[in-house]
């Protein structure tokens, strides 16, 4: 005889967000360390950087092309539909999650950002924004010196008036400001959020 196992509530998600540059994966991975249990942590960089150059190589496009209505299109649709799937399927097990990724257009629609939420699995979803002041952010972008930042550069403001690094996403979140080079700031913030997270 079969018994019919209820399933069980997805566990919880973070979501660190902000713009390219800003450090994100440096405060994930300072968060994830303060956290138990220690989230599975899904960097999009880690993920799918070989599979973008490989994409935008086969296509004839630009290595430094990454952003656009090609883009979106073609590889970040699949970037994201890919974290959010395996977001999902991890969280259904009871293994808790964190997506790093600037998640632009989820985090700057009230809308679009319940509706991924509930892609995401529903349950207990916090986003950790990431944010930086514009003329900082240009000069960490300039001082990587990653040939997938050629695009962003070549047209620095129009990126960053899209993609508002410093101005806070009409959704609940937390903060970190990176925009001071001491960490002593970033370390207070995340340990702060660390200790919400279980009161």
């Amino acid at each position: 005889m079969s018994s019919r196992v209820e399933p069980a509530a997805p566990a919880d998600l973070w979501v660190v967000a902000g713009a390219p540059g800003a450090g994100k994966s440096t405060v994930a991975a300072l968060l994830a360390r303060r956290l138990s249990p220690v989230p599975a942590v899904l960097d999009k960089d880690t993920l799918y950087s070989g599979f973008v150059a490989e994409t935008l190589a086969a296509a004839g496009r630009d290595y430094g092309e990454r952003e656009g209505a090609w883009y979106d299109e073609h590889v970040k649709v699949h970037e994201y539909g890919g974290m959010t799937a395996a977001a999902r399927e991890i969280r259904s097990h009871g293994c808790p999650v964190m997506l790093v990724a600037p998640f632009t257009s989820q985090i700057r629609d009230p809308g679009r950002w319940a509706r991924w939420c509930a892609e995401l699995g529903g349950g207990t979803v916090r986003l950790v924004w990431v944010r930086c002041e514009v003329p900082i952010l240009r000069e960490r972008i300039v001082a990587r010196g990653r040939g997938a930042d050629a695009a962003k550069l070549a047209s620095f403001d129009r990126w960053a008036a899209a993609i508002l690094p410093d101005t806070p996403p009409p959704v609940p979140h937390h903060v970190v400001d990176t925009s001071d080079s001491r960490p002593d700031g970033v370390v207070a913030a995340i340990e702060m959020i660390a200790e919400a997270s279980t009161a």
